[in-house]
């Protein structure tokens, strides 16, 4: 540890989360204290596929998207996500 500051005890994570977002790391931590994090076995946990649209379906989804300023494969996956939740709960 950088120096003898104690981090609180926190009451709930939303407490915690605001007393992290304000406060610098290097104020209780130092970085020689941690090791570089290294997950040499980890799997991409995404897969790329090739989906065939209409041009006009691909138009309307990049407009939609740029209103929201959404990336539109973003938004693609965003409005996939919910439609399948959707069925799921069915």
């Amino acid at each position: 540890m950088k120096n003898e500051l104690k981090i609180p005890k926190f009451k709930n994570e939303d407490e915690e989360r605001e007393f992290w977002s304000n406060t610098s790391l290097d104020k209780y931590f130092d970085a020689k204290d941690f090791q570089k994090a290294s997950f040499p076995n980890l799997k991409p946990s995404v897969k790329s596929i090739s989906l065939r649209l209409s041009l006009g379906m691909l138009n309307n989804l990049k407009m939609i998207s740029k209103k929201k300023d959404i990336p539109y494969q973003s938004y693609i996956k965003m409005v996939l996500d919910e439609r399948i939740n959707k069925e799921l709960a069915r």
